[in-house]
């Protein structure tokens, strides 16, 4: 069965709608809860007011669809299009008033990732892409996405997140590459992959991801010419242990390195995330 994709208009009125529920808590003395007992997973009442505000007009829109959320949960997921939702990727961030982060706004189709969008809204910048083509719009106009070629390590700006995720062994695996890395930089969040788009970094490395911290950035990345995987070079739809490059090159070689770091390290047992 062919389906028919959603338009760019309608990523763009649930930005829209997610803004408008978001930016009255940024930067103000609002209350943080933690979801994870044992470690700091915070949620925000702007989180939930985004996702409600997204989830509504979505179920308005195309009631067949199912959604996938980050703060309500699933609904739909065998149906042939799920939308993937983080209102707030990068709520530490948010809280700590720093505007790398971002809201998250993915589509599947058949189980792949086919479209996607990133906007942050106190910049004004939106990165959409549909597997085929990628677009930027913010204070710098409008233009297409494209990486920029990146063949080796030695030349390559590095991103993740934080190394807490990683277990004993999939951190020995990262830092095997990270030590050969030209730039190494932490804390972006969905920032560092629409870095890569933009073709302003080559490469980001993370694990411990769920479905939808990189749903939505998938096609966003692909449609500006690079390549996102598994650690395995398998699907990264859901989540895990995810590469993200702009040249498949680099891919390439990232995957072999991150394979000999995780061989060298096999006795290690990996610690427990937070």
């Amino acid at each position: 069965m062919q389906i028919t994709p959603i338009s760019k208009a309608f990523f763009d009125r649930l930005a829209d709608a997610a803004a408008a529920a978001i930016m009255p808590h940024f930067r103000t003395a609002l209350a943080v809860e933690n979801k994870l007992e044992g470690a700091f997973d915070p949620v925000t009442v702007a989180d939930k007011a985004g996702e409600v505000a997204m989830r509504e007009l979505i179920t308005a829109t195309y009631p067949d669809h199912g959604i996938l959320g980050e703060e309500f949960g699933n609904a739909g997921l065998d149906r042939e299009q799920v939308w993937v939702l983080d209102p707030v990727d990068g709520t530490r961030s948010f809280i700590a008033g720093i505007p790398l982060w971002g809201t998250l706004i993915g589509l599947r189709a058949g189980g792949r990732a086919t479209q996607g969008m990133m906007a942050q809204p106190f910049t004004g910048e939106r990165f959409y892409g549909d597997g085929a083509t990628a677009l930027y719009s913010g204070p710098g106009g409008e233009r297409r996405l494209r990486t920029r070629p990146c063949g080796d390590i030695s030349e390559a700006t590095l991103f993740t997140t934080s190394l807490r995720p990683f277990g004993d062994a999939d951190r020995a695996a990262y830092l095997s590459v990270e030590r050969q890395a030209k730039l190494v930089r932490y804390s972006a969040d969905c920032y560092a992959y629409c870095m890569v788009a933009a073709g302003q970094v080559d490469l980001v490395i993370e694990a411990g991801l769920q479905p939808y911290d990189i749903t939505a950035l998938i096609p966003v990345i692909e449609g500006a010419g690079g390549v996102v995987t598994s650690w395995t070079g398998g699907s990264a739809v859901d989540g895990g242990r995810v590469v993200a490059s702009g040249d498949r090159r680099l891919h390439e070689q990232v995957l072999k390195l991150l394979a000999l770091g995780a061989s060298e390290t096999s006795g290690f047992i990996p610690t427990s995330r937070g």
